[in-house]
């Protein structure tokens, strides 16, 4: 290795730029801009207000967060599932105006006022709700003549009832212990809010209701061919929205004791404005409640401030518009250019040298070298079948194949002329196994692990595993298992080809180069899932050896296969097996003859192989250029290959031509005869192999005779 390419090396090995691009695909990382400006804001003002931060001043600021974060978390919601409610002020104030009237005028108990609070506030939602979710008027429009409407209710309501409130007082103990008392120190009223919070979170980040709201926010349309209710989802997001209204109404009643005419007046354009500095989309289907609490510390930070510093009330007005405006162009911004900028930089190559590639030219003295002996395939469901990536044959001679289409389709046996839809399984069957009960287990893209039982019952086994420890992509969901093995006592190994790319995407980690497959088992017998290798460059065939102690693993993009020892003395270790293939190797299994055979889903290219040694080059062809016009493996050509333990070729196959054939992904050897399966060919490939035993079968070699 020369000076420069040790330099590169080290280089992508010390700064690994893939990590800016995995923390701009994270999520929380909208939480960024509005955390930064929080503390930004909190230090600034805290030094310019030395009182802002005291015991007395953050509890102040606690109690008036309880009743303004209920109602900023109310707009959030609504405006999560792509609507918005510009009547939350005048709910809140007849909330405030209803619990008033109950505790002092009309005298009843603390339990029957919180009824009368809350169906005041759910009536208000209710009727929000109906208006744009079954009558689909426009939120905005609705909610702004609702707003007219309960703001002249309280109008109307308010000089009945004024005095009378001023005059008279409540006996209740649980309303003085609201109004007068503390638990632990802090407000009741901080506790309440704090666990309606938390139970709103949960909600909306880890149950149905919360993701159907989200689904609706984010794409109406699709969510209704995805079965959710829209109607209904809006329906109840407003009712909602009216109840944690009313509840926040209740609070500042309890807290002040009074109401006035002007009470609520504005609410809603300063919960607008909390709602969108933390960082909630205008535009529907993105926001959280940790966003919307954000943007309650700031805007109550700000406004707090700008009182105590005796800022007059228009100049304060001024400001608080202007930081709304700057909010709303920060987030219409960020939400252009995130996406834009995210498809530059998460593509991160790195530096990979293979040593120079053997000779295949036809004719040569290369053991590589091109023939045609497949030009003889039988071809099997032509034109009946899409991506027959691992074809599986049974103790009774019918053929498995999965299908594009999400199903397992069953060739019948003896000819293979007649079909059917075997299972459904929902995304697309790649490696598939028998297990000794007969129980047919296969890895599903972008699923999974899944079994289909002799009953034709399809049972998820696993689609999760530990995550690595310093990961910032959360590596725990399976993106793409796509080949395995089942070892004598029940445990699956199954390899996952990347962590950082889908079944749609995945040719863009050959531009890495990086190693982001890994190996994982499934223990049957504990119902356990753990990565045991990791850190693999397209891992996409497993074979499990004869002595259950080690298995055999292909890496597509590093060109080699090798061993791995899952058991005995040697656990945990790696051992090359053959390195400096002249393709791509794919999926892996026995021979009858105790070898293997192994497939060559594409060949490699001069060009490729240079360009691997340039991740600088493929980083500006990946950010200048059209995704059409990148460089990408040659996965059109390939060839099925046997050899044994020691890396010794034996045998190779081609079909020159490609009429028949033009990628092979999986050979399986039966009764003489190998079946050929390729993930973009429409047919399924049976050769004979000369002198093979016609008896010999991979059921039978794994398991012994058909299960009963």
């Amino acid at each position: 290795m020369t000076t420069a390419e040790a330099l590169t090396r080290l280089r992508y090995k010390l700064f690994p730029d893939h990590l800016v691009g995995e923390v701009l695909a994270k999520r929380w990382i909208d939480n960024a801009i509005p955390f930064t400006t929080m503390v930004l804001a909190v230090a600034i003002l805290a030094f310019i207000n030395p009182t802002l931060l005291t015991a007395n001043g953050l509890i102040d600021l606690g109690q008036q967060g309880a009743e303004f974060g209920l109602i900023v978390i109310a707009l959030a919601i609504v405006m999560l599932s792509g609507g918005i409610d510009l009547s939350v002020g005048a709910i809140y104030a007849l909330a405030i105006l209803g619990t008033l009237t109950c505790l002092n005028v009309l005298g009843l108990s603390f339990p029957a006022t919180l009824l009368v609070v809350l169906a005041i506030g759910g009536t208000c939602g209710m009727i929000n709700g109906f208006l744009i979710g079954y009558l689909r008027l426009r939120a905005f429009l609705t909610t702004l003549v609702m707003l007219v409407i309960y703001r002249s209710i309280f109008e109307l309501w308010w000089p009945l009832v004024s005095s009378q409130i001023v005059m008279g007082s409540s006996d209740s103990k649980i309303w003085d212990f609201l109004s007068y008392e503390t638990l632990l120190g802090l407000p009741p009223s901080m506790w309440v809010f704090a666990f309606i919070a938390l139970a709103l979170h949960v909600m909306l980040s880890r149950m149905r209701p919360g993701w159907h709201i989200q689904a609706v926010g984010g794409q109406r349309r699709s969510s209704y061919n995805a079965g959710i209710n829209v109607r209904r989802t809006l329906f109840l997001t407003y009712i909602l929205s009216g109840l944690l209204c009313a509840v926040a109404g209740l609070l500042f009643a309890a807290r002040i004791g009074s109401a006035g005419s002007d009470t609520g007046v504005g609410m809603e354009i300063a919960a607008l404005t909390a709602v969108v500095l933390g960082g909630n989309s205008l535009g529907g289907g993105r926001g959280s409640v940790p966003k919307a609490l954000m943007g309650v510390v700031i805007f109550l930070v700000l406004s707090n401030s700008m009182i105590q510093l005796a800022v007059p009330g228009p100049t304060a007005a001024l400001i608080l518009s202007s930081v709304l405006i700057l909010a709303v162009f920060v987030d219409v911004r960020w939400l252009k250019h995130r996406d834009k900028l995210l498809s530059k930089i998460y593509v991160a190559p790195t530096f990979f040298k293979l040593p120079k590639a053997p000779e295949t030219d036809e004719g040569s003295s290369s053991v590589w070298a091109v023939n045609n002996r497949l030009h003889n395939v039988e071809l099997i469901g032509l034109g009946e079948i899409e991506g027959p990536e691992d074809p599986l044959i049974d103790w009774d001679d019918n053929v498995y194949a999965g299908n594009r289409q999400g199903e397992i389709i069953k060739f019948h046996a003896p000819d293979h002329k007649t079909w059917e839809v075997y299972a459904h399984i929902g995304g697309h069957p790649l490696g598939m196994q028998f297990d000794r009960h007969g129980n047919l287990v296969c890895c599903v893209s972008g699923m999974g692990l899944y079994m289909v039982t002799p009953d034709r019952e399809v049972v998820k086994l696993t689609d999760e595993t530990n995550r690595s420890r310093f990961s910032i992509v959360d590596d725990t969901r399976m993106r793409l298992a796509d080949d395995l093995d089942i070892a004598a006592d029940g445990r699956i190994f199954f390899s996952e080809a990347t962590v950082r790319y889908n079944h749609v995407d995945w040719p863009l980690d050959s531009l890495e180069l990086r190693g982001n497959g890994r190996l994982i088992c499934y223990d049957p017998r504990t119902k356990t899932t753990r990565t045991v290798l990791k850190r693999l460059m397209f891992p996409n065939g497993v074979c499990v050896m004869p002595d259950q102690e080690s298995l055999l693993f292909a890496e597509t993009w590093g060109c080699r296969i090798s061993r791995f020892w899952f058991d005995g003395p040697k656990k945990g270790q790696v051992e090359r097996v053959i390195e400096n293939l002249p393709g791509l190797p794919d999926n892996i299994n026995r021979a009858s003859d105790g070898n293997y055979w192994t497939t060559l889903v594409g060949m490699r290219s001069p060009a490729m192989d240079l360009a691997s040694t340039m991740p600088g080059f493929r980083r500006r062809m990946t950010r200048r250029m059209g995704p059409a016009n990148w460089m990408m493996p040659n996965i059109n050509v390939g060839c099925a290959v046997k050899f044994n333990i020691k890396g010794e070729i034996l045998d190779v196959l081609w079909d020159k031509v490609g009429t028949n054939h033009p990628m092979v992904c999986s050979v399986k050897e039966h009764k003489g005869y190998l079946y050929l399966g390729g993930i973009s060919n429409n047919r399924i490939g049976k050769w004979k192999i000369p002198g093979a035993d016609p008896e010999w079968t991979g059921p039978g070699d794994y398991w012994g005779a058909k299960p009963c």
